[in-house]
Formats: structure tokens, sequence, C-alpha cells
């Protein structure tokens, strides 16, 4: 009888064994498909959401400065500032 238990436990093993084998090898990819679908349809929604004109039009009054800037960045990089 003690020989029959040492055999069962191979036995289990190799079962034991086959079942997880056959759980881990599963067909995995419905769960990507779905996800893939959801962002694209993130991108999607971003890409609706982004407004017609990116670039806003200039300040007129930080324009004027502009100019005032570059020229005292000039003096000081001459030393005649």
């Amino acid at each position: 009888m003690a020989a029959l238990a040492w055999l069962l436990i191979p036995v289990f093993t190799v079962v034991g064994t086959a079942i997880w084998g056959s759980w881990a090898s599963r067909n995995k990819t419905i769960g990507d498909v779905a996800e893939l679908a959801g962002y694209a349809r993130f991108r999607d929604a971003m890409e609706r959401s982004r407004p017609s004109d990116p670039a806003p039009s200039p300040d007129p009054a930080s324009a004027s400065a502009l100019p005032e800037c570059e020229a005292r960045a000039a003096a000081a990089t001459t030393g005649t500032g």
C-alpha cells in the first residue's frame, strides 16, 4: 500500500502540471484586441478635442518689448551697457 501512495504522487504531479500548462497556454488575445480598440477610440477623441488653430496670435504689447530685450542682451554681451 505504501508503494501505491508513492506512485500516486508523480501521477498527481503530472495531472496538475497538465492542467496548469493548458491554462497558461490559453488564447489571451481577446483582451488585447478590446484594449487596443479602446486605445484607438481614446486617440480619436484626443484628436477631435484639439483646437483648429493651435498657435495663438502674438500679443502686440509683448511684440514691442522684444526688440528692447534683444538690445539689452546685446549690450550686456558686448559690455557697452
